[in-house]
């Protein structure tokens, strides 16, 4: 048997090790990089191109073309990123203990939705970098709604994104996001975590029944698994990338395929109604970009006669999920959640349009 003295090391050296990969990766793939386009946007209010349509005014015609196009173009610009996720998400199972992460996550009160969306903040990530974090954060039982709040938080909430908007589009423009964002990562966070306790039964004890089981399972354990740390890890990165990949390639090239369908109004006015801005509102929910994207998608919309509301949906519902996303997920979350997650993604999306118009942006 382990001397329990001998835990507590293995335990900490994990958790070391764990954030120097978190640490020197984050450096490596957002922090370094985003610091330096910040001055590009300051200097030329512009950080590239349109994902959606490039250099041209409209979206290609669906096609094969079309969809391998959107996937390199959008491949190139997240694959470092994603490879940091898939790392981060493995080393979650085999690094840090799973009571660790219950003690931090597990609660379905309001501050664990907060602590959640403030751990989410270095990350930076798209929605689907994020996804194998928050399938690994799940399966070391954190609740639900703290989950989301640090998947949310990686987009909206980004530092990065918000300076990037305000030299581009205008500081108004990252009060609406901010203000959007906030209620969306605490908010769509709370009502997760009610949906748990009420599906468990509320005890009182703010504890997800999941995490406490887990909680009380990992006491339980007086001996570690006794294969090597790297064969643990390397299992757990091998067994994620086979879950979570294949369907999230074809789900990129099929909405690379589809983007002239989903986003028929690059080329023209789009005016403030609502019909214009639920629209696109679904289609922004639906719709997977890089992380910052939506910054020169809004960007070019807008230059093209795009009246604000529809614009304030985009801004607002194409960082935080996306089809892929949600598919990559769609295992550590029930069906109802995600179904709450959607739409509360839209609706806020639609009230952000009518902020918009209300506030003559």
């Amino acid at each position: 048997m382990t001397h329990p003295s001998t835990q507590r090391t293995h335990a900490a050296l994990g958790i070391a090790l764990f954030f120097l990969i978190a640490v020197v990766g984050l450096f490596y793939v957002k922090w370094s990089p985003y610091y330096s386009r910040a001055f590009t946007a300051a200097q030329t209010h512009s950080i590239g191109q349109s994902i959606l349509s490039g250099s041209g005014a409209t979206p290609p015609a669906p096609s094969l073309h079309a969809a391998l196009d959107y996937a390199r173009a959008y491949g190139l610009a997240i694959w470092k990123a994603l490879v940091l996720g898939l790392l981060l998400g493995s080393a979650l199972d085999v690094l840090v203990p799973r009571h660790w992460v219950v003690r931090l996550l597990g609660g379905t009160g309001i501050g664990s939705v907060v602590t959640g969306g403030l751990l989410s903040l270095p990350g930076m990530m798209c929605t689907c970098c994020a996804a194998p974090v928050v399938t690994g954060l799940r399966q070391c039982r954190a609740a639900p709604g703290s989950t989301v709040a640090f998947w949310l938080g990686n987009t909206m909430l980004n530092p990065a994104t918000l300076v990037f908007m305000g030299f581009v589009l205008g500081w108004h423009w990252v009060g609406l996001r901010l203000a959007m964002g906030l209620v969306m990562v605490v908010g769509l966070g709370w009502v997760l975590n009610r949906m748990s306790r009420a599906q468990n039964g509320d005890s009182g004890d703010n504890v997800d029944a999941a995490a406490a089981q887990a909680l009380q399972a990992a006491a339980g354990d007086t001996e570690p698994d006794p294969r090597p740390v790297w064969l643990r890890w390397l299992r757990s990165l091998a067994g994620m990338s086979l879950r979570l990949l294949p369907e999230y390639i074809i789900l990129v090239l099929l909405l690379g395929a589809a983007r002239a369908w989903l986003f028929p109004a690059i080329d023209l006015s789009a005016v403030n109604t609502l019909a214009w801005i639920l629209g696109l509102a679904v289609a922004g929910t639906l719709f997977v970009i890089p992380t910052a994207g939506e910054v020169p998608i809004v960007q070019a919309m807008l230059s093209l006669g795009m009246a604000a509301g529809p614009a304030a949906a985009l801004l607002v519902t194409l960082p935080p999920i996306s089809l892929p996303s949600l598919a990559m997920v769609a295992k550590a979350f029930r069906p109802v959640e995600l179904a709450v997650l959607m739409a509360g993604v839209i609706v806020l999306g639609v009230a952000a349009g009518g902020v918009a118009i209300a506030m003559g942006f």
